[in-house]
């Protein structure tokens, strides 16, 4: 059986420019958009998008509810459905509008359509446990601070109680963007991964000298 279709694979790199040129969708998530095609394409063998049949999604569908994460040997989350299942809803209406697939009806794709109860389940707002203020200054307290090593992974950690950045943006950050003296945090889209790659500056949080203190130490500023 084949494992690829060669007008396929014309047609997602075009998608694929589309949503990240155009739509200004991130490479990441592209990625994710991608793997969902991907695995819509294998249960159809590989079939020519052209020939696309409401049962297709049918069956897709189906075979998503059955799947199991191997991960955790569960069934796929709802959500993660639910968000393949709107990555093919959404290229499927883009083929619909593009030149050689008019015999794709743009209502077609609406047979992606999760259930109104599982879309309800994958959109709503959890709320996430994080660690308190006392239990990450319990563990800083408790690092190993003898190298220069330690000295630094003990900042990190207090620079992320101290700025509130995320890991991503953390680790694509310099010195220069850390101002001690004014107690602020400079988020420059054009070298920090920040979020939604927004430009930005944040003050410390008031969470104590001696974190400010071990971060100042582990940095060297």
């Amino acid at each position: 059986m084949h494992k690829h279709h060669a007008q396929n694979e014309r047609t997602k790199r075009r998608y694929f420019a589309y949503l990240e040129e155009a739509r200004r969708m991130s490479k990441s998530s592209a990625d994710q958009v991608a793997a969902a095609i991907a695995l819509f394409e294998t249960s159809t063998g590989y079939r020519d998008f052209r020939l696309f049949h409401i049962e297709q999604a049918r069956k897709f569908k189906r075979q998503l509810a059955d799947a199991i994460n191997p991960a955790t040997g569960k069934s796929l989350a709802t959500a993660t459905i639910y968000s393949r299942l709107m990555a093919l809803k959404a290229f499927f209406k883009w083929l619909a509008r593009e030149p050689g697939y008019k015999r794709i009806a743009y209502s077609d794709a609406d047979y992606f359509n999760p259930s109104n109860n599982d879309g309800r389940i994958a959109k709503a707002v959890r709320k996430r446990v994080a660690a308190t203020h006392e239990q990450v200054c319990h563990v800083i307290a408790f690092m190993p601070s003898e190298t220069d090593i330690e000295k630094r992974d003990r900042a990190l950690v207090a620079f992320a109680l101290l700025s509130g950045a995320r890991n991503d943006a953390m680790a694509s950050m310099s010195l220069r963007h850390v101002d001690v003296a004014q107690r602020t945090v400079f988020q420059d889209a054009r070298q920090v991964h920040a979020k939604n790659r927004k430009t930005f500056t944040s003050n410390f949080f008031p969470v104590g000298a001696d974190v400010e203190a071990i971060v100042q130490t582990g940095f060297g500023i």
